[in-house]
């Protein structure tokens, strides 16, 4: 599995460890996701205690499949909600409001037209998913996954959806979960240098 640098930081919450993917990242965040990642991938957010929350990919794995999901969020405490939200109905409901609400829809696809724009530049300017947007969804106002909402939040983009979340849920586990995912992780993030790494 390669893993490239990551340059993004959590929306200014509490100080993260500097970014960095190393060989460790890897192994958390398979472990975070239950798989292994398609590659390429890189982390480009970390919560308040170093791990890893959200990874983006190009627009084309490795292999040459086309892969249109730009963010995809690792950190379980964020997974863990956004799954509850979404079972008790949140999903629907903000397409909902979507459908309702002309500035919620212009702030969506303002986040659609940044998602293909950083998708585009990180698969090196030629964006092979260019017809889809957020969730892979080619409407930009459709709501199907609060895991892409809030995994683009955390890399940086104003998605409304994402943000809202955020904002009524602590981004950081209160126990530091991730450290007991893969050996040694509570140190420095999981990202503390050890021969493997070397």
């Amino acid at each position: 599995m390669s893993a490239q640098d990551s340059d993004a930081d959590d929306l200014g919450r509490p100080p993260a460890q500097p970014p960095s993917t190393s060989k460790r990242d890897a192994l958390l965040v398979a472990a975070q996701v239950g798989r292994a990642p398609r590659d390429p991938w890189r982390v480009a957010a970390r919560c308040r205690w170093g791990y890893a929350t959200a990874i983006v990919s190009p627009s084309r794995l490795s292999d040459g499949t086309p892969f249109p999901t730009f963010a995809w969020l690792t950190c379980p405490w964020l997974s863990q909600r956004a799954a509850s939200a979404e079972s008790q109905g949140a999903t629907a409901e903000w397409a909902r409001r979507a459908e309702a609400d002309p500035e919620l829809r212009a702030r969506l696809a303002s986040t659609d037209r940044v998602v293909r724009e950083r998708r585009a530049a990180e698969s090196g300017g030629m964006d092979a998913c260019a017809s889809v947007g957020i969730a892979g969804q080619r409407d930009s106002s459709g709501v199907k996954c609060l895991h892409a909402h809030i995994a683009l939040a955390l890399v940086g983009l104003e998605d409304p959806i994402g943000l809202y979340f955020l904002g009524i849920e602590d981004p950081a586990c209160p126990d530091q979960r991730c450290a007991r995912l893969i050996p040694d992780a509570s140190q420095h993030g999981g990202d503390a240098p050890s021969e493997e790494d070397a």
